[in-house]
C-alpha cells in the first residue's frame, strides 16, 4: 500500500516501514554484529562524499579498508579530553625525518605525543602535504563545490563532523589522506598518485590516546579527473591495548621513544 508522508500518520507509516531496510553505506548497529576480529565498537561504511565522526578510546585498533580502489580517506584527530591538542601534520614528518606515512610512523600531536600509530598498511599511497579540497578548488574543477550540492568537498564534510562534539571552524586543521598518494618530485613539484587501484587496500592504525577521529571521503583535491570520483570506504575498529613498554615501534627510535613517552606521561596517575 502506498503511503502519503504529507501528513504525520503518513509520515510515521513510512518510517516504520523502512525499519530493517540497509543500504551500502551505513553503520553496522550493533557493531558488534560485525564479523570483523575482536571486540567491536564502531563499523561504518562511509557513502562517497559521506563523512563520520567517532570518540576512541585508548589502545583501539582502527582498519581503513578502500572497498572499491577509489576512496580518499581525508582525516582529523583530536585528543579527546582536551581537544585544543591535536594532530600536527609538519611534526609527524619532521620528527620523523620522513616526509612520507606507512607502516611503522606515527601521528604526533601539537604537543609532541604519539596519537595514533600506524601498524600495517598494504596501500602504500597517502599524502601528508596537501590536506583538505575546499569549496573553491572543487568549484574550479566541476563546477560546484557547495556542501549540499552534487560534488561536496572535505573540509565542509569535516565541519559537519567536529560540530558532532562542540568543535567548529577553527579546529579544522591540516589533515592526512589516506589512500591518495603525493610524492615530492627533485625539482620540488607534486606527484599524486591517484589511482583509481586495486580494491580492498587496507590501513590499520592504533590510538595511543582517547582520541575523537572525524574522516571525510571526498576526492583527493589534486584529483584531476574531470567526474567527482570516489568510491565507498569501511572503518571497522575494536578494543586493544595500547603500545606495550618493548613494542617494536615504540623503541625504534629516540624521537618516537620521547613522542611515546610524553603520552604514557599523560596518562600516568
Amino acid at each position: 500500500m502506498t503511503t502519503s508522508t504529507a501528513d504525520p500518520f503518513g509520515a510515521r507509516d513510512h518510517a516504520r516501514a523502512m525499519t530493517g531496510t540497509r543500504v551500502e553505506a551505513m553503520p553496522t548497529l550493533p557493531a558488534a554484529a560485525s564479523d570483523a576480529p575482536g571486540d567491536i565498537v564502531w563499523e561504518e561504511t562511509i557513502a562517497p562524499a559521506g563523512y563520520a565522526s567517532r570518540r576512541i578510546a585508548r589502545g583501539t585498533r582502527l582498519r581503513l579498508v578502500d572497498l572499491a580502489g577509489d576512496a580518499c580517506a581525508s582525516m582529523l584527530v583530536f585528543n579527546a579530553e582536551t581537544p585544543t591538542e591535536r594532530l600536527n601534520v609538519a611534526d609527524t614528518l619532521k620528527v620523523q625525518w620522513n616526509g612520507y606515512l606507512g607502516a611503522g610512523r606515527l601521528l604526533l600531536s601539537d604537543m609532541g605525543r604519539v596519537m595514533m600509530t600506524i601498524l600495517e598498511d598494504d596501500a602504500g599511497t597517502h599524502d601528508a602535504f596537501c590536506g583538505a579540497s575546499n569549496e573553491a578548488s572543487n568549484t574550479r574543477l566541476y563546477g560546484s563545490g557547495k556542501n549540499y550540492g552534487p560534488q561536496p568537498n572535505a573540509r565542509d564534510r569535516f565541519m559537519l563532523g567536529v560540530a558532532k562534539h562542540g568543535l567548529g571552524r577553527k579546529d579544522v586543521h591540516p589533515c592526512v589522506n589516506w589512500f591518495k598518494g603525493v610524492r615530492i618530485a627533485e625539482d620540488g613539484s607534486t606527484d599524486p598518485q591517484i589511482g583509481p587501484f586495486a580494491p580492498g587496500r587496507t590501513l590499520l592504525l592504533r590510538a595511543e590516546m582517547e582520541l575523537i577521529v572525524v574522516i571525510a571521503n571526498c576526492p583527493h583535491v589534486l584529483d584531476a579527473r574531470p567526474a567527482f570520483t570516489v568510491t565507498p570506504l569501511r572503518a571497522t575498529a575494536w578494543r586493544g591495548a595500547p603500545a606495550s613498554e618493548d613494542d617494536a615501534i615504540r623503541t625504534a627510535t629516540p624521537e618516537g621513544l620521547r613522542a611515546f613517552l610524553n603520552t604514557e606521561d599523560l596518562y600516568a596517575r
